[in-house]
């Protein structure tokens, strides 16, 4: 019997493993796993420390810009050793009015006084109990000294303090005391702000009642505890009140917005005083009825039911918000010192009511807005449409006067177009101004005998409360006489007296006491 032959592995397709080399192909296994196993531990420590790279870098970046944000409040700390240091080291640097004047110095003990008293108390404000005004915002500005160092070293041998830096302002003393003296004549409490609109300076800004800032320390627990009077806060920037018919000039922007012609196509006809619209009625105080007016009539005489039928029927709701937003109501303000943010009810939540929107259109019901806002919007029509940022600081100087910071005009926004500017200084003219031929009789109509400026404006009658009391207002501005209607507008001014009635039983008159003398003497 024949063996068969045995067939080759190679030959039959068999794959036979090769056993040869089974050992080191362990090893270089061992080797892959030991080495990929590295690998991933060293991309995790490298993830890791990026990690934490990051969340260090982010924590930095945080706390630095915490500290540049807040570096006032930090600096003021009474904790903070620098500034008690400063204190010691330095004689806290002066405030100076735009016209030249000490508003607030330091003797070597570093006593502070306040030369013009109660009439830039919430301007120049006070250093001591956590401060306010100037004296609390620049306070880190005036607690440094940036002399040379020659100079430090002659007060070094003097045994002196070294001079801190001092702080320009653009107040003017005169301005500033005149609006004092005009709300202090009649001991009303209220606001003046005053403007050049075409830099946005701050030229006065006061609040009454007020405090002697030099016996704040003394008469501290009362200031603080009187509620009725209040005389710490500052009105003209913090006081938010129902800005009655000035809101008009609101309405009146939106309206030349939608109709650019309004001027020539807007009528109503006052029969007696009163509209109606959707079961609601509205109606001037008086019930005065003003018979057949276009734009300028109604906003010379303040027609609250034109004004009533105009934000009810012919504006557009969603664009009346739109522009609403763009004049800065429930938004900040581009003022670098506190302020509280004006109000309208247009842009609350939820559906408007007819009745509220009425409201709405003469500045009622919880629409509220504060005295420097108000200059705000009036500074845009004198100045076209425009903006420019309110400012009251100048410069910040050493006393060697070399400048450390200068504020320079700064434009903050275009609110609206140079023609509806130009048609509301129309508009505006009327209110202070009698033209018996087309029935206009201003609300202002007192400005109308002025001599060396002409006058330009709208006044306010804001009820609150009950309905019983009323805030006056006046806001406008000013041009020279002898440059005519469509001269530059010099001073921009607005009113708020409290309790005072009609805006131009109290707010125009005193408007008109102080543009007088400084026109007289200026």
């Amino acid at each position: 019997m024949l063996k068969k032959k045995a067939q080759d592995p190679v030959e039959s397709g068999v794959r036979v493993p090769d056993t040869s080399n089974t050992g080191r192909n362990d090893a270089q296994t061992g080797e892959v796993h030991v080495e990929s196993f590295r690998t991933r531990a060293r991309h995790q420590i490298q993830f890791t420390a990026v990690a934490f790279i990051l969340l260090f870098a982010i924590m930095s970046i945080s706390f630095c810009r915490y500290a540049v944000v807040n570096k006032r409040e930090l600096f003021g700390n009474g904790y903070n050793k620098r500034f008690q240091l400063l204190e010691k080291r330095n004689r806290r640097g002066s405030v100076i009015s735009g016209d030249g004047e000490t508003l607030a110095y330091s003797d070597d003990n570093n006593d502070r006084y306040y030369p013009f008293g109660e009439d830039f108390c919430h301007t120049v404000g006070f250093y001591i109990n956590g401060g306010g005004g100037i004296e609390k915002f620049f306070e880190y500005e005036m607690l440094s000294s940036d002399i040379s160092f020659k100079s430090r070293i002659k007060y070094d041998e003097e045994f002196s303090l070294y001079p801190g830096n001092d702080v320009y302002l653009t107040l003017n003393t005169k301005l500033q005391q005149y609006a004092c003296e005009a709300l202090r004549g009649g001991d009303y409490r209220g606001a003046v702000v005053i403007t050049e609109p075409s830099t946005g300076k701050i030229l006065a800004m006061v609040s009454m009642p007020g405090f002697e800032p030099e016996e704040v320390e003394a008469t501290w627990e009362y200031l603080r505890t009187d509620e009725s009077r209040a005389p710490l806060v500052n009105r003209a920037t913090q006081g938010i009140y129902p800005p009655g018919s000035t809101f008009k000039i609101v309405d009146c922007i939106e309206l030349l917005q939608e109709d650019p012609d309004a001027l020539d196509t807007f009528s109503y006809n006052c029969e007696d005083g009163t509209y109606t619209f959707n079961d609601e009625s509205i109606h001037r105080f008086d019930y005065q009825h003003h018979g057949e007016q276009d734009l300028a009539a109604a906003f010379a005489n303040s027609c609250n039911s034109a004004f009533a039928e105009l934000v009810t029927q012919k504006l557009d709701e969603n664009r009346f918000r739109s522009t609403l937003k763009k004049l800065m109501f429930d938004k900040s303000l581009p003022y670098g010192m506190p302020y509280s943010e004006s109000h309208s009810q247009l842009l609350e939540e939820g559906e408007i009511s007819t009745h509220n929107l009425m409201q709405v259109a003469i500045g009622q019901g919880t629409t509220g807005v504060s005295p420097l806002h108000m200059n705000m919007i009036t500074m845009a029509v004198a100045n076209d449409g425009v903006l420019m940022r309110p400012y009251m600081v100048d410069s910040v100087r050493t006393a060697e006067d070399q400048v450390l910071k200068n504020y320079s005009p700064r434009q903050a926004a275009t609110l609206f177009d140079g023609s509806v500017a130009k048609n509301l200084r129309s508009l505006m003219w009327g209110v202070t101004h009698i033209d018996s031929e087309n029935g206009i009789y201003g609300t202002a109509s007192e400005f109308n005998y002025s001599q060396n400026y002409i006058a330009f404006g709208k006044t306010g009658t804001a009820e609150f409360g009950d309905g019983e009391d009323s805030h006056g207002w006046f806001t406008g501005f000013t041009v020279d006489a002898e440059d005519g209607r469509e001269g530059k507008p010099e001073l921009c001014i607005t009113v708020l007296v409290e309790n005072s009635g009609a805006g131009s039983d109290k707010a125009v008159p005193i408007a008109r006491q102080i543009l007088d003398r400084w026109y007289e003497e200026y």
